[in-house]
């Protein structure tokens, strides 16, 4: 028994700071083969049975975020994001009102789909944009990056922790958008007030910027079933109707078209993210079995859970150091005890999803922006964003935590 605890710790350590370093020293692994490596490791080494660490795998969180993955290529592939994107940013008139349609046209794109694919769309866009009108991109790219990551805030499906953790708690869909879309609301009006402020050159001068066009390739019928069985799919979700049934059903009839080829979806599906999530259930079902004994648990507890502010303070310490994801799988055991658990999932999905706004490497979304403008010649260096991203970071934090602590 010793033996099978010290090797679910030493399993368990390894990945999560493999994880938390994106890479292993020496090696060509990526974080999800470090997360691949651990589940096999945990099997191997007799910590898990195989049929425990199939049992381990959420299989709803897999389905569901594979659903959102098909119904958001489709969107992206007919042309979708850059019609209403390219018509907010391009008919805005000066600069403040450029950068609020960024901002809330990313938001609200982010509140509903999977935020990394809307900066994968966006982040080009309004490169594209400013520097037609010959402004200094970065405060926009900001918004992009720090507005996603606040929009997803507000729905279940926003982000993939927020998947994970509607269906390990089985919270409503209605009931996560009423819980959190105001905090998500109230922050995208303070991320387009701090860049405002910490970027006054930009936004201070009373210019009129002319009004551009941005060509916006789109496949009309495509779109139009894309966007009908995405609104029938967001329709389902406030009805009541299981998330995942309603993203694997919608996705399944998206496929069902002769105006686009099976391999440009598949293509657009980030297998990696799914295999990591699936793997680092097998490592956290490992390690809560080896590692988590009742004493534990009643320990963990002691440091007050229940409080709103202590775990989301521990939550984004966590999402930090390892990342949003593995941080809410690391809290499940430690939540599942307590009461009112729904509540503080909450607290976690609010906490691990505003914390990744902190650094440049606080969320997938913010690389996808940063690595986006660094090919079109485009810096985003870390004092950049963190002067603007760190109190952000702790003002939306702060309020989500007084928001949810209220009841």
């Amino acid at each position: 028994m010793a033996a099978v605890t010290y090797a679910g710790g030493t399993i368990f350590a390894f990945t999560y700071g493999g994880i938390a370093l994106g890479r292993i020293p020496g090696l060509r692994l990526d974080r999800a083969g470090i997360a691949l490596l651990g589940a096999a490791l945990m099997i191997a080494f007799g910590v898990l049975t195989p049929e425990e660490a199939y049992r381990a795998i959420d299989l709803d969180t897999i389905a569901l975020l594979l659903g959102m993955m098909i119904v958001v290529a489709h969107l992206r592939l007919s042309g979708f994001f850059r019609l209403v994107s390219g018509w907010a940013v391009t008919h805005a008139h000066s600069p403040p009102v450029l950068l609020c349609a960024v901002t809330l046209t990313t938001g609200l794109l982010s509140a509903f789909l999977v935020n990394d694919a809307v900066c994968l769309v966006l982040a080009p866009l309004v490169i594209e944009v400013t520097k037609r009108l010959r402004r200094n991109p970065v405060p926009y790219l900001l918004a992009v990056a720090m507005g996603s990551n606040v929009g997803s805030v507000a729905t279940i499906t926003g982000n993939p922790q927020n998947m994970i953790i509607g269906t390990i708690s089985r919270i409503s869909y209605t009931a996560f958008a009423a819980a959190l879309a105001p905090v998500a609301l109230v922050g995208l009006m303070l991320v387009m007030g701090l860049i405002a402020v910490l970027n006054w050159p930009e936004f201070g001068e009373k210019k009129r910027l002319g009004l551009i066009s941005a060509p916006a390739r789109i496949h009309k019928p495509q779109m139009m079933k894309a966007l009908a069985v995405t609104l029938g799919v967001i329709i389902a979700f406030f009805s009541g109707v299981p998330v995942t049934k309603a993203a694997i059903v919608g996705a399944a009839l998206l496929l069902v078209t002769r105006q686009v080829k099976p391999g440009k979806v598949y293509r657009e599906i980030d297998g990696p993210l799914l295999l990591m999530f699936a793997a680092l259930f097998v490592v956290v079902a490992g390690a809560e079995k080896a590692l988590l004994s009742p004493e534990i648990i009643a320990q963990a507890h002691a440091l007050q859970l229940g409080n709103a502010y202590v775990l989301t303070g521990l939550t984004a310490l966590l999402s930090n150091l390892v990342s949003n994801v593995p941080a809410v799988l690391v809290l499940k055991p430690f939540v599942q005890g307590l009461s009112d658990p729904q509540h503080l999932w909450l607290v976690i999905a609010m906490a691990s999803t505003l914390a990744g706004n902190l650094t440049l490497v606080g969320s997938v979304a913010n690389l996808i922006v940063a690595e986006r403008a660094r090919a079109e010649g485009i810096a985003i260096g870390f004092w950049t964003y963190f002067r603007v991203g760190a109190p952000l970071t702790l003002m939306t934090l702060a309020l989500g935590a007084w928001w949810l602590s209220r009841g």
